[in-house]
């Protein structure tokens, strides 16, 4: 018995010691990438690790000036201060709820386009179809929010002299001031903006698809139509799930831009997200502390998110993330 365990413990040192001796090899030939790596890894470093030193002052009452041990620390009063506060629960709804329609929505839509654009059997036609639906993503928010005002607007807006030249309204409407409109502008000028760049690994997702399915199926009797239906949608389902688990981490990111620019007062209850809730009663009122507290929230809330939905994608039989 002592000399099995013996031989066991030999064996496993051996095994280890070959398996280090290996990893050196591998990096020695790899040497090349390694060394391409590392400003990689210090940019990594330095703009994404080394900032997290700063979520201390959501702990703290922090005084620009005061060095890090003179700083009054005041455990989690600052979050007490953000969850009593009735502007910041509005903005999580707001917040929550312009980003549950860019993501539910905007994912159909773009999962849509894919399908109809793999349909288009013309090649040429296809790929100019494709290249005018990218072309949006490539504009800044600065641009298509001046797009979209110019679009809605109420002298000369295209929107609006279609509607009253089809008799559909009788005077024209006030888009970017109609709260309960609000949302839906800004979830229009998304799917506008993304729908062509989202669709592209919907497309790569359909292309993997055996073309020996769909022969199959017409063989059966199947349409182009019954062919999406139940070979299309189920061949890129783990795609859209792990789309989907890596998008509801950022469910809590409804946008900054968009928001901020087609805003005003008039709709300031509906527009108004996390990010212009901190930049508002944060950063420009010098409470760093408390935009920093609000900010730490919506990390946490996105790492819980993504975790969760990983775990009940894994129970329901889907692909996971990790």
């Amino acid at each position: 018995m002592a000399t099995s365990n013996h031989t066991s413990s030999v064996v496993r040192k051996s095994s280890a010691s070959g398996g280090f001796k290996e990893t050196i090899r591998l990096l020695g030939k790899q040497r090349s990438l390694l060394f391409m790596s590392i400003p990689v890894i210090v940019y990594v470093f330095i703009f994404n690790y080394t900032p997290l030193w700063g979520l201390t002052m959501a702990f703290q009452n922090f005084k620009p000036g005061k060095t890090f041990w003179q700083q009054e620390w005041v455990g989690l009063k600052q979050f007490e201060r953000l969850f009593t506060d009735q502007r910041f629960l509005r903005v999580i709804r707001n917040t929550i709820v312009m980003s549950s329609m860019n993501l539910f929505i905007g994912t159909a839509v773009a999962i849509i386009f894919a399908l109809l654009l793999n349909e288009i059997k013309h090649t040429g036609y296809k790929r100019v179809v494709q290249s005018i639906s990218y072309l949006p993503h490539f504009l800044s928010w600065i641009i298509v929010t001046g797009l979209v005002a110019n679009f809605l607007s109420t002298d000369d807006g295209i929107v609006n002299n279609f509607l009253l030249s089809l008799g559909i309204v009788d005077k024209p409407i006030l888009f970017l001031g109609e709260p309960k409109l609000f949302w839906w502008v800004v979830n229009g000028a998304h799917i506008w903006k993304e729908t062509g760049w989202n669709s592209i690994i919907y497309l790569a997702a359909i292309s993997g698809i055996s073309p020996e399915l769909y022969e199959a199926a017409y063989m059966d009797g199947a349409n182009r139509f019954q062919n999406m239906i139940y070979i299309t949608l189920p061949g890129i389902k783990s795609t859209f799930v792990i789309l989907m688990i890596m998008n509801l981490g950022f469910i809590l990111n409804a946008g900054f831009e968009v928001q901020y620019l087609l805003g005003n007062g008039i709709v300031s209850d509906v527009s108004e997200t996390i990010d212009i809730f901190v930049l508002k009663y944060g950063i420009a009122s010098n409470n760093f502390s408390f935009a920093t507290a609000a900010g730490m929230f919506k990390s946490v809330v996105s790492i819980i998110m993504i975790t969760v939905a990983n775990f009940a994608a894994g129970k329901l039989g889907e692909e996971k993330l990790f």
